[in-house]
């Protein structure tokens, strides 16, 4: 078999599995970078007061959302193609369009999770000083989760518009 006819009898399920390792790899990649900034700034603040270990292990969760979010659409598009029960056959344009519902959230969800992660650092700064404000550090960090969701809710609704 040459190329061509492997691209031709394989190629929409390669797309559609390249799809979803773009959603749930660059997600997830961009959660452990902002989770991880976050944690940083978190242990130095609990270094100082062991007390504030609650509050910022919340600031440091918001970051991690995006990982699920494109754990959801890699699992969307793995239920679409039939990976839980039988490969169902797709062509090429099928396949593209999988992978091109992925970018979204795989995209987005790996910038946002890691401007979250500073945006959640930051507000583990506030807890340092002004613990009462927690509140104010949570909305600042979940500010940048709404695009993460506006993604989320892109590649939902374009998956949902492919049939196969």
């Amino acid at each position: 078999m040459n190329l061509f006819e492997f691209m031709n009898a394989s190629g929409g399920l390669i797309w559609a599995f390249l799809g979803s390792a773009i959603a749930v790899g660059f997600a997830g990649w961009g959660s452990v970078i902002g989770v991880g900034n976050t944690g940083v700034a978190a242990a130095g603040v609990v270094t100082e007061d062991p007390g504030k270990f609650g509050k910022t292990l919340l600031l440091q969760a918001l970051p991690g959302t995006q990982g699920i979010y494109g754990l959801l659409i890699g699992f969307l598009i793995w239920q679409k193609i039939g990976v839980f029960g039988g490969l169902v056959e797709i062509n090429l344009q099928q396949g593209f369009l999988l992978f091109l519902a992925s970018l979204p959230i795989g995209l987005v969800g790996f910038v946002s999770a890691i401007y979250q992660g500073r945006a959640a650092a930051a507000g583990c700064a506030i807890v340092a000083k002004r613990p009462e404000e927690l509140a104010k550090g949570m909305v600042f960090a979940a500010m940048v989760e709404t695009y993460a969701v506006l993604a989320l809710l892109a590649s939902f609704l374009m998956l949902n518009g492919i049939t196969l």
